[in-house]
């Protein structure tokens, strides 16, 4: 399952002040968690939807109220070992789409749900592609617009040199809007592709960079936009002034009409993070709008990194999140995130893994990279012999305004390791409207609670009251928290090596 990222509008409304928590938690679920994925869909007609695969079987739980489940609703009308499966949510109904193969053929299909997860009408077959046997099957991807009226299923396949892309813009009833084909040149040695984006008029949206070699990083980088109607790509090349930056991150801003581009960028190949890139596109303008290299300063390096010099202070950094403010500005969120390995070595590591990976693909790398979410692990998922140990420190909070020029940093200090596992660690941004919430679990396994550190417009930083229960024995999983009203986030919790949900209103 995907990574989850909750990335709000529109940020610093009024001045922050704090409120109070409930929490309260669901039955711990009966399914075996040994084999359980699961991922939160969302609020719908008033009920929390959780969606669960258990060994190819697949179904969503309707909760109510205060987590009491109403029913568990068996989604017998999807194939076993069906994969990529995707929600868009609306208020009164939500569109699964979903994958299977059959006979060296992957078919790409969606439902339109209730609330009560009831069909409303049957499934429909967007796309089809013959894979043979032995072919990659896991091919579309799914994306939709902010305002979710746009939604687009596309395919990217690899044949000698190139990359083919199939590009199927639908509206928000799933009806089709254009229908493109199209490829571009690929060395898988030297190219890479950012994260794909829908803005709110159907344009889609990534970056392709290009490493001067397999082990090198970033010297080149081209904005790849294609319009609704538009049969062809139009590529843009973003001059770099002869820095070398990391792996791309974009935020479309779609009041502003902006494309939002941020990296950490080095000075030298193969050297130390310098500092923050931003580029933002103006869309009505088809051109640079701003591009901006800011060097991060000694001041802000000595409280970013625990210990070590102040050259290798962001070395371990990644972008988690972009969230817009309503004057085109924006505040940036990236995490100190590495792991240590036994057995293989498979040590996380910019040079080796980001710049020489193989799932530095389209279809992937998301699984891998340490700048998406992750994904749910219930157990060691690099298996056999090897034993990982997962590091997430501290938080660096950067907001910029709508030059991508820093206004005010700041770090929030945590110290999270575990072994076998990164379920319980990192963080979940909530924003109140009144500033974004930092959720993320203490280092004291005995005492465990959620600390809630408040950002606001200025740069303070908050306290709250610590978030825990008055029972023992939950553990909350608050990296896969999702955000389903004002001041309301589902987070999945562990309870004696079972799983259920906590609703924390704030």
């Amino acid at each position: 399952m995907k990574g989850i990222f909750v990335n709000i509008c529109l940020l610093f409304l009024v001045p922050a002040i704090c409120f109070s928590q409930k929490i309260t938690f669901s039955d711990v679920l009966k399914e075996n968690s040994r084999e359980m994925d699961f991922e939160i869909i969302g609020k719908v007609s008033g009920n929390i939807l959780v969606f669960k695969n258990v060994s190819s079987s697949y179904a969503v739980s309707i909760y109510q109220g205060d987590m009491d489940m109403k029913e568990k609703i068996e989604l017998d009308f999807i194939p076993s070992k069906s994969f990529n499966v995707d929600f868009i949510v609306y208020p009164e109904f939500f569109f699964m789409i979903y994958q299977y193969q059959k006979k060296g053929i992957v078919y790409c299909m969606a439902a339109k749900l209730d609330g009560n997860v009831k069909k409303m009408g049957e499934p429909i077959l967007l796309d089809t592609t013959h894979v043979g046997s032995f072919g990659d099957n896991k091919i579309y991807n799914v994306i939709n617009s902010e305002d979710k009226q746009k939604i687009m299923v596309f395919k990217i396949q690899k044949k000698e040199d190139n990359y083919n892309f199939v590009t199927l813009l639908y509206d928000n009833q799933l009806h089709l809007i254009h229908k493109t084909r199209q490829s571009l040149d690929y060395n898988e040695r030297k190219d890479m592709y950012s994260d794909f984006s829908l803005d709110n008029e159907g344009n889609f949206v990534f970056t392709k960079s290009i490493k001067s070699g397999s082990r090198d990083d970033i010297g080149t980088l081209d904005l790849i936009t294609k319009a609704t109607q538009q049969d062809t790509f139009s590529i843009k090349n973003l001059p770099l002034k002869k820095m070398y930056i990391d792996e791309m991150k974009i935020k479309i801003d779609n009041v502003n009409k902006r494309y939002i581009l941020n990296s950490f960028y080095y000075n030298e190949r193969r050297g130390n993070i310098a500092g923050i890139y931003a580029s933002i596109w103006d869309v009505k303008g088809d051109s640079t709008y701003s591009s901006v290299f800011t060097p991060l300063p000694d001041s802000v390096r000595s409280i970013a990194k625990e210990s070590g010099g102040l050259r290798f202070a962001f070395n371990d950094y990644f972008i988690r999140n972009i969230v817009l403010k309503k004057d085109g500005g924006y505040l940036l969120a990236a995490e100190d995130y590495s792991t240590q390995s036994t057995g293989n070595n498979n040590n996380w590591n910019r040079w080796d893994y980001l710049y020489n990976s193989p799932y530095s693909n389209p279809y992937y790398y998301n699984y891998y990279s340490p700048y998406y979410g992750g994904y749910y692990r219930p157990y060691n998922s690099f298996g056999g012999y090897n034993s990982t140990r997962y590091y997430y420190y501290n938080i660096l909070v950067l907001s910029l305004n709508n030059k991508g020029v820093p206004e005010w940093s700041t770090i929030i200090h945590k110290d999270q390791s575990s072994s076998e596992t990164d379920n319980f660690m990192s963080y979940a941004t909530f924003n109140t409207g009144a500033g974004i919430h930092f959720l993320f679990n203490n280092s004291d396994k005995r005492n465990p609670s959620v600390i809630d550190n408040v950002v606001s417009a200025d740069g303070t930083v908050t306290r709250n009251p610590s978030l825990k229960s008055n029972e023992n024995g939950y553990n909350f999983m608050i990296k896969f928290a999702k955000q389903t009203g004002a001041r309301q986030v589902i987070v999945p919790c562990s309870y004696r090596n079972q799983i259920c949900f906590a609703k924390i209103d704030f």
